[in-house]
């Protein structure tokens, strides 16, 4: 005579409770892999690009910054209305996060540095007006691969 180990409400034999326990580890499954399905492009989200997106913007303000002080310190040895050439070379990174960006001096009005690249992030520095106080204004724009340069020219 067979003696069952599970026990029932009923005096018959239990012969369901194994497929009970599959569908119950079927389901429990299917339930953890949707969880993942969800979870993860939230993650993507919240641990990767926001991150990536405050690093870029605070990398373009730097930039900016650095190619207004350039400008500035360039203005600051012109000669005044004397015949001179002056060119400056610097290099700023190839590229931020991974990505390729421009750097655009924008003249009048305002006198801005407008950093903007292929992830639609931007960044704007203000030149605090030093390109209308000396000759005219400032324009132009570079990429970040190679030397850049900056150039006075009078008259």
């Amino acid at each position: 005579m067979n003696k069952d180990t599970t026990t029932s409400t009923t005096d018959l034999p239990d012969k369901e409770s194994a497929v009970s326990h599959m569908i119950e580890y079927t389901m429990i499954t299917g339930i953890v892999i949707l969880l993942f399905v969800i979870m993860v492009p939230m993650v993507t989200e919240a641990f990767i690009r926001g991150p990536t997106e405050q690093l870029t913007e605070s990398a373009y303000t730097d930039i900016g910054n650095g190619v207004s002080t350039r400008i500035i310190d360039l203005y600051a040895i012109i000669p005044y209305y004397n015949t001179a050439t002056i060119t400056t070379r610097f290099d700023i990174p190839d590229d931020v996060a991974g990505k390729d960006y421009w750097v655009n001096i924008e003249g009048n009005p305002g006198e801005l540095v407008r950093i903007s690249g292929s992830s639609g992030i931007s960044s704007t520095v203000s030149l605090a007006g030093i390109g209308e106080t000396v000759f005219g204004g400032s324009e132009g724009s570079t990429t970040a691969s190679g030397l850049n340069s900056i150039e006075y020219k009078f008259p």
